[in-house]
């Protein structure tokens, strides 16, 4: 956001500016602190005025601090104008950021190659004042000669590659409806899985409730056959038991003599 409202000022700025004005403002522009993108300034009427004029490297220095990187700059040395060393900087800053859009592990020897620079204690100095400009999110790797990032800032974009931005843009989208339709086959999966479950659980609970109900029924029936088995048993002793009757028997000798 700082970045955007320090660069606001100068596209202000370039409503009004022509010519050499115009160059100035550009050189400033390149100079100032936190602004890494160009591309609003780059649309406005009197900078592209210069693209066909005198002033037309610097122009291109403006395009190539969109656009480019360090090494573009040596590339191109003798068709530009010399950079400051505010501006040095900056460009370099720009070119770690490039490097770090195409990968999150970018080698010591990548480094000093791209930013031109002689020993790695200076390149050290370097990616530490980008991560303080907070242009890059990262650590370094200095066990294995390497910078590790985990974020950085986008940088302008080309017309001409606009259409390779959609169609990676689009990708992702056709990624993302996929990942969410087998989200949604899982949600329906596990929602299917849920209801099983819970009619499982309720037959389950009903069943445990139907033979609570059986076991009560049945231990009700055990108590009562068993309070009638000690009625009966207890009835039974109560009533008085019968003495066996004793009937005289008929003495031998009276026996005798009646039957004679």
């Amino acid at each position: 956001m700082a970045s955007e409202n320090n660069l606001e000022q100068f596209v202000l700025l370039a409503k009004t500016a022509k010519g050499a004005a115009a160059v100035g403002l550009i050189n400033q522009v390149l100079e100032a602190p936190g602004i890494f993108v160009f591309g609003e300034l780059l649309d406005m009427p009197t900078i592209q005025e210069l693209s066909s004029g005198p002033q037309e490297a610097h122009y291109n220095l403006l395009n190539l601090f969109a656009y480019g990187t360090y090494k573009d700059y040596k590339a191109n040395k003798d068709k530009l104008p010399e950079l400051t060393k505010a501006q040095q900087t900056k460009l370099r800053h720009l070119t770690v950021v490039s490097l770090a859009t195409k990968t999150k592990c970018i080698p010591y020897s990548t480094l000093l190659t791209e930013l031109d620079i002689q020993n790695v204690r200076a390149l050290e100095d370097i990616i530490i004042e980008v991560i303080c400009a907070d242009v890059i999110h990262g650590k370094l790797d200095q066990k294995n000669q390497q910078l590790e990032v985990d974020y950085a800032i986008g940088r302008d974009i080309k017309q001409e590659s606009i259409p390779e931005v959609i169609s990676v843009l689009q990708d992702w989208c056709e990624g993302c409806e996929a990942v969410l339709k087998g989200i949604e086959q899982q949600v329906s999966k596990a929602n299917t899985c849920k209801d099983n479950n819970n009619k499982i659980k309720a037959n389950t609970e009903q069943e445990v409730i139907n033979l609570k109900k059986t076991l009560k029924t049945t231990h009700q029936q055990d108590l009562e056959d068993q309070m009638i088995t000690d009625s009966q048993q207890s009835t039974s002793q109560d009533k008085p038991t019968k003495k066996p009757s004793k009937t005289k028997g008929l003495r031998g000798s009276s026996a005798t003599k009646l039957w004679k």
